[in-house]
């Protein structure tokens, strides 16, 4: 691959991440997406992709790390004792065997050996948990971003299915997790409703569910038929059973409703005969699914298996095929992110794809618009992939009007009129990216810094939206993000205040000046990717506050690292890291202007450790690293069982390692363990310290 085709991945990569990020929002916190589920999960897969091309992209935003979006501020949080993570994507039977042989390599098992897996119908609903204790509904909750989401309890509590107290004598504490859905005939008939009522109709189902379970008032939740299947579960007093497909036996004998279709296999093969065989139901069950999801049976294989970012690698869910359409290009328009970064965007004639209207989809690039001469009035193929955001395959030639010309691409910035330059890398050749050079006095820059400063991954300040950051900027009461944690106090003095202002009154000013009092006290992982540092993303802001544990520990080691000192080896040994973040985290700690603001913003934010992983175990923030050969586990297994008791694995050893686990075979990490005095221990010895901290 030459130095422009990297350039070009890279810029793809890092464009797909903003657009995703969008419509997460759009989908889990606003229940509105704008594209479907086909659309979004093409993006999501091209993204991945990417990834596993390049690794190294995998610290650019790292959404393949991330689910769902923040809660809603109109309801009461809820903290989920047990993540509620989402699932990877396949599309074809080879990943589906892929994935299958995966599983058997991480747990060391022949590439014949048997794995049971169980089958299920992916429902297109809204996730949901539901918290009992000693057997009695005590509280419900929404996904939200995966650690915390939305108390929807007493809306919970008016569906049906849902049993409020559970036969047959549970664990004492059980969290069961599913998903709450309307069936077709059900959401027709509120849609009958709707417009006769004279309001809005729903896109899907889907979205009725989630708008029906999100409702402020529980008796218009009651009003509507909800649904719901149980397939998973967080907490747990004491396990019922050891096997996934016990687990759903031992829920519909409590009362509650598991979906009929789950089946036990033991082979690729057999996932994809029953995968096909629910194919080929769908267009007759009275629910909609978007796939079929596969996952080990063995609940201590799943243990051993756990997680990587997001999902778990015990499952994955196998979509169904895309839909296609036509529609007519009717502009291309040109938004500039905060790095500077012109991305193109297509605006389309709407259009009905699987059952979701379409009105806009992504370009990447400027050499993905030559390549594949796309034009203003061009009737384009679009494709939904997995059901939310579109992709433009290409263009119907016939159908191109003769005045059709050429894009061409903008040299100077939409926004602030600064040239836009694609710059030139060490080879040579151009950057696929074209960057507005305005820096600062770029308004769209400075605005992109302080809505992603505020995002749902970052600070998740409710009321500060694209709309009124765009505001307060043009007025000068927001320019850097210090100013957000004086503004309660400026407002006081001001000539026009803020409840004077259209759009606002005295109830929404005090929920803005609440929501940002409730974040002067943050995790210090969202802090770090708060700051907007290019290739820290959610997961290697969560690296970075795992290995320095304190943002001073962190800031006092960026400071000092140029390139060949120990300070920048640190932060390249960090598993998962590298050179390219280990650079960017030293380049944006050395610009004056980022230290200035930092010290202006810490005189108003106190950054809190993030939440500790099993700190009561032996090896809780220690720095561990694995050499030689382990004969008990894989070495994949290994590194997630440490970093699940609260270590953090390096792939080198330095002054800063605490432990060396060392198989046969150790060599020159053993070596240099040695020589710095580190402790050392083998195989045995490292098992009988996870066995402790399980206790």
């Amino acid at each position: 691959m030459t130095a422009g085709d990297l350039a070009a991945a890279r810029a793809e990569y890092g464009r797909l991440g903003a657009e995703i990020a969008h419509h997460d929002e759009l989908y889990y916190r606003e229940d509105a997406p704008v594209v479907s589920d086909a659309e979004y999960d093409d993006l999501r897969r091209r993204y991945e992709a990417l990834e596993k091309a390049h690794p190294e992209f995998a610290t650019e935003k790292s959404l393949s790390k991330r689910v769902g979006a923040a809660p809603s501020e109109k309801f009461a949080k809820v903290r989920h004792k047990v993540p509620m993570l989402s699932l990877g994507n396949v599309f074809a039977d080879a990943e589906v065997e892929d994935f299958v042989a995966r599983v058997r390599r991480f747990l060391g098992l022949s590439a014949d050996a048997p794995v049971a897996m169980t089958a299920e119908p992916k429902i297109d609903g809204l996730s949901c948990s539901l918290r009992y204790e000693h057997g009695e509904l005590v509280q419900a909750a929404t996904r939200g971003d995966g650690y915390e989401g939305e108390d929807v309890t007493a809306n919970v509590k008016t569906i049906g299915e849902i049993p409020h107290v559970l036969k047959h004598a549970p664990p004492a504490v059980l969290e069961v997790r599913g998903e709450v859905y309307m069936t077709r005939a059900d959401f027709a008939a509120l849609n009958v409703r709707q417009a006769e009522a004279g309001k809005p109709l729903f896109a899907n189902p889907r979205n009725s569910a989630a708008g029906s379970l999100r409702q402020l008032d529980p008796a218009i939740t009651a009003s509507r038929p909800l649904h719901f299947f149980a397939y998973a579960w967080g907490e747990v007093s004491q396990m019922p059973a050891a096997t996934q497909m016990g687990m759903l036996e031992k829920f519909k004998s409590y009362g509650l409703p598991v979906n009929k279709l789950t089946a036990l296999c033991h082979s690729a093969e057999e996932l994809l005969r029953r995968y096909h065989d629910i194919e080929s139901r769908r267009a007759a069950l009275d629910y909609d699914i978007d796939g079929v999801v596969y996952k080990v049976d063995d609940l201590a294989l799943q243990q051993r298996l756990g997680f990587v970012s997001r999902a778990p690698r015990w499952a994955v869910a196998h979509k169904f095929p895309a839909h296609q359409a036509t529609t007519v290009l009717r502009d291309i328009e040109i938004q500039v992110g905060r790095t500077g970064a012109l991305t193109p965007v297509a605006r389309l004639e709407p259009v009905t794809v699987g059952g979701v209207v379409v009105s806009n989809a992504t370009l990447h690039n400027e050499d993905e618009i030559a390549r594949k001469d796309i034009r203003i009035g061009d009737t384009v193929r679009l494709q939904r992939a997995g059901d939310v955001i579109p992709q433009i395959l290409g263009v119907v030639l016939e159908q191109r009007p003769k005045n059709a010309e050429p894009y061409k691409f903008p040299h100077v910035c939409p926004v602030c009129g600064s040239a836009a330059i694609r710059e030139k890398k060490d080879d040579g050749s151009a950057d696929v990216v074209r960057r507005c050079t305005g820096g600062l006095i770029c308004k769209a820059q400075a605005q992109e810094r302080l809505r992603h400063f505020v995002s749902r991954l970052a600070f998740d300040i409710e009321g500060l939206g694209e709309k009124q950051i765009a505001q307060f900027y043009a007025d000068g009461l927001i320019t850097k993000p210090d100013d957000i944690f004086t503004l309660a106090a400026r407002d006081a003095h001001a000539k026009t205040r803020l409840v004077e202002r259209e759009g606002y009154g005295e109830t929404s000013v005090r929920n803005l000046f609440a929501a940002i009092e409730a974040r002067r006290e943050i995790p210090l992982n969202r802090f770090i990717f708060a700051l907007g540092i290019r290739h820290v993303g959610e997961t290697n802001a969560r690296r970075l506050a795992r290995h320095f544990g304190t943002f001073e520990a962190l800031r006092t080691t960026a400071r000092v690292a140029d390139e060949g000192s120990e300070a920048r080896a640190e932060i390249d040994n960090i598993e998962g890291l590298g050179g390219v973040v280990a650079e960017a985290v030293a380049d944006f700690f050395a610009e004056k202007h980022n230290e200035d603001e930092l010290d202006a913003l810490l005189k108003y934010v106190t950054v809190v450790p993030m939440e500790a992983v099993a700190s009561s175990s032996p090896v809780a923030g220690k720095t561990v690293v694995f050499t030689g050969a382990l004969e008990r586990m894989t070495r994949d297994e290994a590194k997630a069982q440490a970093e699940r008791l609260g270590a953090k694995v390096a792939s080198s050893v330095s002054k800063n390692t605490d432990l060396i686990v060392a198989g046969p075979g150790a060599g020159t990490k053993l070596a240099k363990a040695k020589e710095l005095g580190i402790e050392t221990i083998d195989e045995e010895d490292w098992l009988k310290l996870a066995a402790e901290a399980r206790e």
